[in-house]
């Protein structure tokens, strides 16, 4: 492309009537990303299946006990050692990085941020980490597309919107969700929803969803179609268990909350801690391990006793949130997704222990929690919801999961008075 063609491209953005060029650069971020989710995916999958036993990737569970503690631990103290050295300003990354360098640095993600979190993230993940990949797929696809667009020398606004489709595209393809994509860089990461947005957000999460399909199946998450509320006489129970939902994320932003208040203690402590605190976790209850959606299916399919949801309710939370209050470059969507569906999944079980006649198949409240805690630790209902319903392909839900997601809400933000889990994050930064 000439100097000349881009100059027309770049005046083009500034017009009104500028879908189109939007639209390519829409097809061009999810494209970008969806390469480097593929090749992050990867790295993460291809050595856990060889180490792991059985050649599975999350099968954390069947190493012999001392890898639980040792593994966790070693790792995180290997990635606060090597952390060290890089500096501070180009620690900060995940979804936090990403929104205040859209609010703030307009668009303009660094590169060296990007390539801590690629390294940092596998070297988390790897090692067992109580964590997600979604945060750090966030930041790698929102900062390619954002030094995609700088290459170009696109203008700021135009750099605002492929930090978006990077975010977008990135959510599609971890998940295979794209509706849940465009709503979450709607909702948590540009914090406002514009006509002109929607049309390259939208294009960038169906690119990335076709081409991660392309690579890895278009694989339902969590089949759970027919799964469904028996009677309105549940919306109480529902509600209650919202209430619940709201009150552990309180508890997890309220850990989070306190760990951040070590941010001037070394890098190599506060990530040793953290690996140390997950370690003797996993003692306990080594499902605590990994990303978890392992352990997400066996709640589901109700393959977990109601003690064992309780522990790993408790001790998922606490891992997780120490873990990324103490700085470790990891995501929060699945573990607050996880510990949803463990509380969500002991609650049904008491619930239809207590009203036989109504009690609906367990895995309704496990689809439940996992809706009310999402919604409420990263304040977007609407994405949590919608995130669900993708994740299941059951529209049976939405009406229960509304009042579920909405209760968690209230009790997080105007009972307990907090902030989301990132918006905590930037403010202690």
């Amino acid at each position: 492309m000439t100097e000349g063609t881009l100059s027309r491209f770049r005046r083009r953005l500034a017009s009104p009537e500028a879908a189109l060029p939007y639209a390519l650069l829409g097809i061009l971020s999810g494209a970008i990303t969806a390469v480097l989710m593929i090749v992050f995916r990867l790295a993460l999958e291809w050595p856990l299946a060889q180490w792991l036993p059985d050649q599975s990737p999350e099968n954390f569970e069947a190493l012999s006990w001392h890898w639980h503690l040792l593994l966790p631990f070693g790792g995180a103290l290997l990635l606060g050692i090597c952390l060290h050295f890089v500096s501070p300003v180009h620690r900060f990354t995940g979804i936090p990085h990403v929104i205040a360098a859209l609010h703030n640095g307009r668009g303009r993600l660094p590169p060296a941020n990007l390539f801590t979190q690629f390294a940092g993230g596998l070297v988390a993940l790897l090692s067992g980490q109580s964590g997600g990949r979604e945060g750090p797929a966030v930041h790698i696809g929102s900062a390619a597309s954002s030094l995609f667009g700088a290459a170009l020398r696109l203008p700021n606004n135009s750099l605002r919107v492929m930090t978006a489709c990077g975010t977008a595209a990135a959510i599609a393809a971890s998940f295979n969700t794209p509706i849940a994509g465009v709503i979450f860089a709607m909702e948590v990461v540009m914090l406002e929803y514009t006509v002109a947005g929607f049309v390259p957000v939208i294009l960038a999460a169906v690119t990335a969803t076709t081409l991660s399909q392309a690579v890895f199946g278009a694989v339902v998450f969590l089949p759970a179609t027919n799964v469904n509320m028996t009677s309105l006489l549940e919306l109480p129970f529902i509600a209650l268990l919202g209430c619940i939902g709201g009150t552990l994320s309180a508890l997890f932003v309220l850990i989070q909350k306190r760990c951040l208040t070590w941010l001037n203690k070394p890098i190599w402590l506060r990530l040793g801690i953290a690996g140390l605190v997950t370690g003797v976790c996993a003692l306990l209850a080594p499902q605590v391990l990994g990303i978890g959606y392992d352990s997400l299916q066996a709640a589901l399919d109700g393959s977990y006793s109601l003690q064992l949801l309780l522990l790993l309710t408790v001790l998922k939370l606490v891992a997780t949130a120490i873990s990324c209050g103490m700085g470790m470059p990891i995501g929060i969507i699945g573990p607050s997704l996880l510990v949803g569906a463990f509380a969500g999944g002991a609650l049904g079980i008491l619930g239809a222990a207590a009203v036989p006649a109504l009690a609906p198949d367990h895995s309704f409240y496990v689809l439940m929690g996992m809706a009310a805690l999402m919604g409420a630790i990263l304040n977007a209902p609407l994405a949590a919801l919608l995130a669900v319903i993708e994740l299941t392909h059951n529209l049976n839900i939405i009406f229960p999961a509304m009042l579920a997601v909405i209760s968690a809400q209230l009790v997080h933000r105007e009972l307990f008075k907090l902030q989301s889990a990132h918006q905590t994050t930037l403010l202690a930064m």
